[in-house]
């Protein structure tokens, strides 16, 4: 299905709506939220049926509203993608640091995971590969996510860290950034998880990686916008 304009723009409203509340997202709260839809709340909702048989948006319940399939997940980081913004959420200090201080790579890697895992609320990885070393940041952010009220949730994420943590050196991210949303994660007990990686060339060609891991339900824009920031930095080092 090729989405229209208005369908596209229902669509990512419904998931940043959904993204910032965790609720399942209603045809009244768009309408009440976004007038410059400038339809009725009857086009409204038609159009988000179109969406749910489109398998881009799901009904939970059925009195409930929508939230997101991955395939809508899908849609909306594409779209992001398209942008190629670099905002963020690291201050001028943040970058200066960096560019200054970057002759131990184990300090500046864990510096780089700390802010990330700030900016993001999700769990950040980064590792070395030639000194195999891996520093995670972020523990105490991401279990305040509603998601993780749930044990099994808790059980599947570090079922899915472990699975990553085995397979670390074996990624393929020749450039730019791999994201994976739900079932295109190449791991088990990965369908509510993303995850997305930044292979990196630290200052003295070092290899390694920079990852965030979280629900689906993570902030794409500001995960993805971060990390193409970071990357930009160290490649003019």
């Amino acid at each position: 299905m090729e989405i229209t304009d208005r369908q596209k723009e229902i669509l990512n409203s419904i998931i940043a709506e959904y993204i910032r509340s965790a609720q399942p997202v209603s045809s009244k709260l768009l309408e009440k939220k976004h007038k410059k839809f400038q339809v009725c709340p009857a086009t409204i909702r038609n159009e988000m049926q179109k969406l749910t048989e489109a398998g881009f948006i799901f009904q939970p319940h059925t009195s409930a509203g929508r939230v997101p399939t991955d395939k809508g997940y899908r849609f909306f980081v594409d779209d992001l993608l398209e942008e190629e913004t670099f905002d963020d959420g690291f201050d001028s200090k943040t970058e200066e640091w960096v560019k200054n201080d970057f002759n131990d790579a184990l300090k500046l890697i864990q510096f780089l995971t700390r802010n990330l895992a700030s900016s993001s609320s999700n769990l950040v990885l980064g590792y070395l590969a030639d000194e195999k070393i891996l520093w995670k940041e972020g523990w105490d952010r991401i279990f305040r996510e509603p998601e993780f009220q749930e044990k099994k949730t808790i059980a599947d994420f570090f079922g899915l860290l472990s699975n990553f943590e085995k397979e670390m050196d074996n990624l393929k991210v020749d450039s730019g950034l791999r994201i994976s949303i739900g079932r295109e994660n190449p791991f088990p007990k990965a369908r509510e998880f993303s995850t997305i990686i930044a292979r990196c060339r630290f200052p003295r060609g070092e290899d390694g990686f920079l990852a965030i891991m979280g629900p689906k339900r993570m902030a794409y824009d500001k995960n993805i916008n971060s990390l193409n920031h970071l990357i930009k930095i160290l490649e003019e080092l």
